[in-house]
């Protein structure tokens, strides 16, 4: 099947094409065609199968199939996002879509001054992709209407969720005329999300293009049992034994982000912090940095979970597993999209064996594990939901491999030039890659 098959316009295929992509993704196969009828939909889908272009290009088509408003033009999409990073995703793939045609589009999210979104809201506009909070906001300033909203798309809806955000979307969802299309999109499924499609959606097709809950099969999954007192150490070497250019590690705080990003930055790494008490520029600059390949690693908390959509991300990094078992599955996710291959790495001390046996609970299956790690062995083991270690005896003291003795090579490079595997010296700066597209298999 082509894009050309699905029944989009002239317009929408243009803009497709020159993105350079003709074959649609199982999700957006059967979603555009279902959208472009008119129907609400319920769509499970993994993170990375292309549900953004899956329900943009198909609303694009239904404004352009309708007569164009006078200004000041009313609000007809609504789309509503758990974060800023999604919400400036989302609103990129709108632009880059619809960039033949002739509508206006705006981002609304909180963190930045409300200002200038108040002037741009002003002269009208055909489709808001919002934050919750940020949109309360201005529809209490009486800077935004609601009522002729006749597309709302609710993304990433476990996340919303997961935020507590499920009042917001209540007093939002009471606004909108009675008679609309909702589109409600979660990658993972949980009673509550049941209970909110129940009162949202109409007559819903329910879409689905994998099991719930799953990881992509195009992403390779490893688990290195270790202390936490070495796991920096072993990323250090990980990323320069590998000569790794871009590498998402995700860790459990704000603080824990700040100080692994410092002592990487020590090891001879090019790497930025993203987290929630950092400004919104700081957070676009951190982004773009680490898209343009002008940072080797970033080191994120779950904030960036779900708004981080990088073509060919080769690697993601659990240093800290998350506190919720799905979490993982939009972690990883970040990695081998599109079809692409990705690895997951996840560095497991023993006190997290009870959050690896319910994140390998949620997946049913075991993620193998590296018997090797270069370290002291460490056994992940749970005995009534806690975690239990099993000490193996040594032969020595010192590092048990070749690898651990290449990851003391490392630190020792960091204050010479060595070149050798693993030392802090052998990152070279990667030469800048032409900006990339939104890809509509996102």
């Amino acid at each position: 099947m082509q894009f050309s098959d699905l029944g989009l316009s002239e317009q929408l295929l243009n803009a497709v094409a020159e993105q350079g992509y003709q074959t649609p993704t199982p999700i957006q196969a059967q979603a555009i065609p279902v959208i472009l009828a008119g129907r609400d939909v319920l769509a499970g889908a993994q993170t990375g199968t292309g549900k953004t272009a899956g329900f943009t290009l198909p609303l694009l088509q239904l404004l352009q199939q309708q007569p164009i408003p006078r200004r000041p033009r009313p609000v007809r999409v609504l789309i509503l996002t758990p974060t800023r990073e999604l919400a400036l995703q989302v609103f990129e793939s709108v632009q880059t879509y619809g960039k033949h045609l002739p509508f206006f589009a705006e981002a609304i999210f909180g963190g930045v001054s409300i200002k200038p979104q108040i002037q741009k809201l002003e002269r009208g506009t055909d489709i808001v992709v919002a934050t919750p909070g940020r949109l309360l906001d201005l529809i209490q300033q009486k800077c935004l209407d609601l009522r002729h909203v006749e597309h709302f798309v609710l993304d990433e809806a476990d996340r919303m969720l997961d935020m507590g955000f499920i009042r917001d979307i209540r007093k939002i969802i009471a606004l909108l005329p009675a008679s609309r299309q909702n589109l409600l999109f979660s990658a993972t499924y949980a009673p509550e999300i049941s209970e909110l499609a129940g009162q949202l959606l109409h007559d819903p097709v329910e879409i689905s293009v994998a099991r719930r809950n799953a990881a992509a099969d195009t992403v390779d999954q490893l688990i290195y049992p270790v202390k936490r007192e070495q796991k920096r150490e072993l990323l250090a070497y990980l990323i320069g034994d590998g000569n790794w250019q871009q590498v998402l590690v995700f860790v459990r705080t704000k603080h824990g982000a700040d100080r692994l990003a410092k002592q990487l930055i020590k090891d001879g790494i090019r790497c930025a912090a993203l987290h929630g008490d950092k400004s919104q520029g700081a957070r676009i600059r951190a982004l773009e940095q680490f898209k343009s390949g002008e940072i080797t690693a970033l080191i994120a908390t779950d904030i960036a979970a779900r708004g981080i959509d990088i073509d060919q991300l080769p690697h993601v990094v659990n240093f800290d597993l998350p506190q919720v078992a799905e979490d993982y599955v939009h972690r990883i996710g970040r990695t081998g999209r599109a079809g692409a291959e990705g690895r997951a790495i996840s560095l497991v001390d023993p006190e997290e064996a009870y959050l690896l046996a319910a994140i390998e609970k949620l997946l049913k299956r075991q993620i193998p594990r590296v018997a090797d790690t270069g370290y002291d062995r460490v056994t992940l083991d749970v005995t009534a939901g806690k975690p239990k270690t099993k000490a193996q005896p040594q032969a020595a003291t010192k590092p048990k491999s070749k690898t651990a003795a290449r990851a003391g090579q490392h630190r020792a490079g960091r204050s010479g030039n060595s070149d050798k595997p693993g030392s802090g010296r052998s990152h070279s700066r990667p030469a800048r890659p032409a900006k990339r597209s939104p890809n509509p298999s996102r």
